[in-house]
């Protein structure tokens, strides 16, 4: 049930008490809120009601959406002159790589710029393949090499490529997934060393998929991510019911990073930058 209708079932069927409150909370990690998240949140909605002394769940819930928007941040995303570097980092399964071909599709449709994959992931049998076709589909160049590849050396040579080229975006793909975490942490510091002494900072952005069906394994990844390599934005993958996504009030909540895009189906045009007023009214709807 949506938390927008779980919140109305409690105020219709008990006075804004102790208890009904307690209840909220409960509601909030049933929509992947998470515990930590929706404690704060009630806390701040119960003293928002005290002190305004709401009685209305049309009131209750302006409160609500007013506090949840306080911990979502909005990117007004824009590219700067010269080369843009989009790095897409994630565990496997999240969809770096369908994210990718989507933001490919969404920025041919948008822009007049040029852009080109990077094929980063060398460790997963099918990533290299998958993206060539994704490419194929799309008419966008990607520069990749053979299975087992340095990932560095790819992003190196895409860099460099694409300069040649005169063209302006790489939207690169990483590895999920290594022998062990030490590694893989290891081969993405790698990769953005190599960025770094390449593309402008103000060029280069780092890009954490978050999977809206995962719950609050998202928030561990992120902060794991974010930890190790340091995170620019958020990219909402999955997200195909108002039921979920909840999952970005603790993210966000927790490590300030804003969100810049949600996929929701399976199609290249199902990709949007992200609405933060869209978000909470399909978080908070009722049906």
């Amino acid at each position: 049930m949506k938390i927008g209708n779980l919140f109305k079932k409690i105020f219709k069927t008990r006075k804004l008490d102790d208890a009904a409150f307690d209840e909220m909370e409960d509601a909030l990690i049933e929509g992947d809120v998470g515990a930590s998240a929706a404690v704060a949140i009630v806390d701040q909605l119960r003293e928002k009601a005290k002190k305004e002394k709401i009685d209305d769940f049309d009131q209750l819930k302006k409160a609500l959406e007013e506090i949840l928007s306080d911990r979502v941040k909005e990117y007004d995303f824009r590219l700067n002159d010269g080369v843009n570097l989009f790095l897409f980092l994630g565990v496997n399964g999240v969809g770096k790589t369908t994210s990718i071909a989507k933001m490919g599709k969404w920025l041919c449709d948008t822009t007049d710029k040029k852009v080109v994959f990077a094929a980063g992931d060398t460790f997963r049998a099918a990533a290299i393949e998958q993206i060539e076709i994704h490419g194929e589909k799309l008419g966008i160049r990607v520069i990749n090499q053979q299975n087992g590849s340095d990932p560095g050396a790819v992003i190196f040579d895409a860099i460099e490529s694409v300069k040649a080229r005169g063209e302006d975006i790489i939207l690169a793909d990483t590895a999920g997934r290594m022998h062990n975490k030490a590694n893989l942490v290891k081969e993405l510091q790698k990769i953005d060393k190599i960025i770094r002494n390449k593309i402008p900072a103000e060029n280069y952005k780092k890009f954490i998929l978050i999977d809206a069906t995962t719950g609050q394994n998202g928030l561990r990844q992120a902060e794991i991510f974010n930890e190790d390599l340091g995170i620019d934005r958020i990219v909402l993958s999955k997200y195909d019911s108002a039921a979920k996504g909840g999952i970005l009030l603790s993210v966000c909540g927790k490590l300030g990073i804003p969100v810049a895009f949600v996929g929701t189906g399976e199609k290249y045009g199902d990709f949007a930058r992200f609405d933060k007023k869209k978000y909470l009214e399909a978080l908070l709807a009722v049906d």
